[in-house]
């Protein structure tokens, strides 16, 4: 794993087990986010345990993971620059990518050294912000320790 890999993943890690959830404050509903996600994202990912990946990776334990990094899924060259800039998954980011993700990990990528290239395979946008923060909560709640 590069160098810059180790350093985003260290402080990824860092700021979501000493910050706890950004959205604990009752802002975002739990329960919402399982139904949006089980109905609207279910069909092209799995959020169990060991789950299988499907169109799209397990997400299972995908907040404060490494970008790009689900065992035995070949992400898109898009998705693996953001990995290559140290993209850790918070709540707060996968609120943020929802909504539009080709142009989030364009800008992020960019704004973070590197270069955007190609497209994401993630087509699917959740644009109600309440939503997002929903699901981004929810899936805070799995593999959450």
């Amino acid at each position: 794993m590069p160098n810059r890999q180790i350093l985003g993943l260290s402080m990824g890690l860092a700021i979501a087990l000493s910050a706890g959830s950004a959205f604990a404050d009752g802002h975002a509903d739990v329960a919402n986010g399982q139904t949006i996600a089980e109905r609207r994202c279910g069909s092209c990912h799995t959020f169990d345990e060991g789950g299988r990946n499907k169109v799209g990776p397990n997400l299972y334990g995908i907040i404060g993971r490494m970008a790009g990094q689900t065992e035995d899924f070949r992400y898109s060259d898009l998705n693996a620059g953001a990995a290559d800039v140290g993209l850790v998954w918070t709540e707060e980011l996968v609120a943020q990518y929802l909504p539009d993700p080709q142009g989030f990990l364009e800008t992020y990528v960019s704004e973070n050294g590197g270069t955007p290239s190609g497209r994401t395979r993630m087509s699917f946008r959740l644009r109600d912000e309440q939503d997002t923060k929903d699901v981004a909560a929810y899936l805070a709640t799995l593999g959450a320790q």
